[in-house]
């Protein structure tokens, strides 16, 4: 089991960006993927990002892609979300989640682990 802390979120105006840290602690496997979901008022928990934590393969929501980079550099216990040009649609709770799997996933069934949040809210 894992532990997670997410940090960075906060009130920003429309085409601003942010950037979110998923602190990891406890013991790691090569195997999990590692995940950021988003859930805003009255609406479902949904898939943003995901990146395999040995490296290399990224998966991002349709929503988000070409605005949003998900990485865990330098191989260090941290998963950033770095969101560029962001919309007042992307208002929510941002969740870092891990799963143990041997393939990509973006389903939050898989995702055992899962922090606590933290709040991005994005003024018009």
């Amino acid at each position: 089991q894992v532990q997670l802390v997410e940090s960075g979120g906060g009130l920003v105006q429309a085409g601003d960006s942010l950037r979110l840290s998923c602190t990891v602690s406890g013991r790691t496997f090569s195997s999990y993927v590692m995940g950021w979901f988003r859930q805003a008022p009255g609406k479902e928990r949904e898939f943003v990002a995901a990146i395999k934590w040995s490296g290399g393969s990224t998966y991002y929501a349709d929503s988000v892609k070409g605005r949003f980079t998900i990485s865990r550099p330098n191989a260090k216990n941290t998963v950033y979300l770095q969101m560029n040009s962001l919309k007042p649609e992307d208002t929510a709770v941002y969740y870092c989640a891990a799963a143990i799997v041997a393939r990509m996933t973006t389903s939050p069934s898989d995702f055992r682990s899962w922090g606590q949040g933290t709040q991005v809210t994005v003024s018009s």
